[in-house]
């Protein structure tokens, strides 16, 4: 196994061209202008963590009130703020940690989203196997981000125009339908639908992005021609 080691503190160029991007630029840049000088970038990236365990609590207890999701919308927006904005702050301040911060930020980026995704599937009207198979399919896109921004110093945020924000904000959505619905909605197939369509998008993204930067590397990496060919 070929392994490459590269330790020079280099940023990989990050690819957002998400659809709510321009607007959401503009408010951390505003909101990290603001943050009081105590305030940290490591603070920052706590309380997203903070939020996330805030989502998965609160799927976790609809089973005993369905009004429990409220907590779950709550902890998007506490997810959005600490985890869009930590690293908005080290650069406002110009105090970036490329290694530390890449580190730190995957690292907690998984532990968040096991928390998101497990609180998830012990709803009661969401299937346990398939929030674990979005979990999954979270995982191995997360990989292949992460070797791309490693082999082509390329950081891709967006999938089909939508990124983390995007998604949180559609997860807010379903939350709030759910809860016009109520306990009706506990019988329910959409739910699992829901989760259903979103691991079917995963699968398609995913296959389509690993064919796509398969046809990419073979490019610039092509088979050694023999010695005996011309």
């Amino acid at each position: 196994m070929l392994i490459f080691v590269n330790m020079e503190k280099k940023q990989a160029t990050r690819i957002q061209s998400s659809v709510l991007n321009a607007l959401e630029h503009k408010v951390l840049i505003w909101l990290a202008a603001r943050q009081p000088k105590w305030v940290t970038s490591d603070m920052l990236t706590a309380v997203g963590t903070a939020g996330a365990f805030l989502i998965g609590l609160g799927y976790a207890l609809t089973s005993i009130n369905i009004n429990f999701l409220w907590l779950s919308t709550f902890g998007l927006f506490v997810n959005w703020y600490g985890d869009s904005l930590d690293g908005n702050l080290a650069r406002y301040r110009r105090k970036q940690r490329p290694i530390y911060g890449y580190y730190i930020d995957h690292t907690m980026d998984v532990i968040n989203e096991a928390m998101m995704f497990f609180g998830a599937g012990m709803a009661p009207f969401f299937d346990m196997r398939l929030t674990v198979a979005a979990f999954v399919l979270y995982l191995v896109l997360t990989l292949n981000v992460s070797m791309n921004a490693h082999l082509r110093s390329e950081f891709k945020l967006t999938y089909l125009k939508l990124g983390p924000t995007e998604f949180r904000l559609i997860i807010a959505i379903a939350n709030t339908v759910m809860l016009c619905f109520g306990e009706r909605i506990l019988s329910s197939i959409v739910p699992n639908c829901f989760i259903g369509f979103v691991v079917l998008m995963l699968c398609i993204i995913y296959v389509i992005t690993v064919i796509s930067d398969i046809k990419y590397y073979s490019k610039i990496d092509p088979l050694p021609k023999d010695d005996n060919e011309q």
